[in-house]
């Protein structure tokens, strides 16, 4: 049995007869390394390094099926859509929005920043800019 075959379990809810996978994939590490790289001030890099890696690890160890089951495993998390999410990363110093596609176990990374840069954001409607983190 292959290792993707391994990962996948058939669960009969929420979606009858659905497939999902085992572990959530998220989309894409590079864009957490090159914020703390490109985005984050250098006294604070390593602090913030820490806490995404902390984050990206529980993530990737989930099998959520709902925004209610990661809502339970990520209480300060904000469901703002059945698909959009927001972390709070190193004490709320930061946020991470995240669409969540729950069947086929993918997060993508739309945005990462500061609590300030995300007061001045619509956090409903922003969408991933490679820019932005490059450098």
């Amino acid at each position: 049995m292959g290792r993707v075959a391994r990962q996948v379990r058939f669960l009969l809810a929420p979606i009858l007869g659905a497939w999902y996978l085992r572990f959530v994939r998220v989309i894409a590490r590079g864009t957490l390394n090159d914020f703390v790289k490109n985005r984050v001030a250098r006294a604070e890099r390593a602090a913030v390094k820490t806490q995404l890696d902390a984050w990206h690890d529980r993530v990737i160890k989930a099998g959520w099926k709902s925004s209610a089951e990661l809502k339970t495993e990520f209480g300060s998390a904000s469901i703002l859509t059945a698909e959009r999410v927001v972390f709070n990363i190193k004490g709320n110093d930061y946020r991470l929005i995240a669409s969540v596609n729950y069947r086929y176990q993918i997060l993508f990374v739309k945005w990462i920043g500061t609590h300030k840069e995300y007061d001045a954001i619509d956090a409903r409607e922003v969408d991933y800019d490679e820019d932005r983190y490059s450098s």
